[in-house]
């Protein structure tokens, strides 16, 4: 695999557009948090387990609201993610809220290569990996930061879906074979078309018609490469879900939303997997 640095920054670039719009939407995030909210769903709470207490890392964290949430839940965070906007906004969130966090704006490649932190949690979630451009080596740098007996979580949307078009077209192959596919619109704004769902503080009209002046570059990475990946690096599977629903994400036109933002399919259609999730420990360090 060849990390592709040159389409990460096209990336930042897209990201940094679209992150403004993303959280045009959102009713006054800060005052949620001091009131006590999270944007946390059941999945990540229940692969991450106890949190209280924990140095806890959060790669491709965009605009730090998990982050603050793991936080609220005790854990010790930081987070870190290409966008500067996203970035700006998480340390502004985090000291208006009066939530510690530690956020680093950098390609996580970069900054899991010549960090000397270790963490006793490791945790991504929904769209992040389709941003990586070499699977294998972030599951390397995930297992160099982790401290032997330390648990990765992941919660992400399913590559299955990424193969259809909103009208349930197959346009797209399941296995990327590492190449990139490149969207001359961007990345768009989803929390609009998602709505309510995707965005806990409230929901605010915020920026219409969002056009990306960026084009982006995405990598599909099949679960089967995904698990390869962490297991290559030393890591222990010890959890592997699949879920019919999309947590806050309508992926398809005609979903329906269900209690607590989840997106069921459309209708008269089959259930499909729309998620899953993962858990993996690095080993104990031998005794003796």
């Amino acid at each position: 695999m060849t990390l592709r640095k040159d389409l990460h920054e096209e990336n930042r670039a897209a990201w940094n557009a679209a992150t403004d719009a993303h959280n045009s939407h959102k009713a006054d995030q800060a005052r949620f948090f001091r009131e006590g909210g999270s944007t946390l769903y059941p999945e990540e709470i229940e692969l991450l387990g106890e949190v209280a207490g924990k140095r806890l890392l959060h790669l491709q964290c965009n605009a730090g609201q998990d982050t603050l949430s793991l936080a609220r839940r005790g854990a010790v965070v930081t987070g870190v993610d290409i966008s500067d906007t996203a970035i700006n906004f998480a340390r502004r969130l985090a000291a208006e809220a009066g939530i510690p966090a530690v956020f680093h704006r950098a390609d996580i490649y970069d900054w899991l290569e010549t960090t000397a932190e270790s963490f006793d949690i490791v945790f991504s979630s929904y769209g992040a990996l389709v941003w990586l451009s070499d699977i294998r080596l972030w599951g390397r740098g995930i297992a160099k930061v982790l401290k032997p007996g330390g648990r990765f979580a992941l919660v992400e949307f399913h590559p299955f879906i990424s193969m259809y078009d909103e009208d349930f077209n197959l346009v797209l192959p399941y296995f990327g074979q590492g190449q990139p596919q490149t969207f001359e619109s961007g990345i768009g704004d989803y929390v609009a078309v998602s709505g309510p769902a995707s965005a806990p503080s409230g929901y605010l009209e915020g920026v219409q018609n969002f056009a990306n002046p960026h084009r982006s570059h995405e990598f599909a990475w099949g679960i089967g490469e995904v698990v390869t990946a962490l297991v290559e690096a030393g890591l222990t599977l010890t959890a592997l879900r699949e879920y019919p629903y999309s947590n806050g994400f309508r992926p398809f036109h005609g979903m329906r939303e269900m209690p607590g933002g989840r997106m069921v399919m459309p209708e008269g259609k089959p259930d499909l997997p729309l998620m899953y999730g993962l858990a993996a420990e690095k080993p104990q360090l031998a005794s003796g």
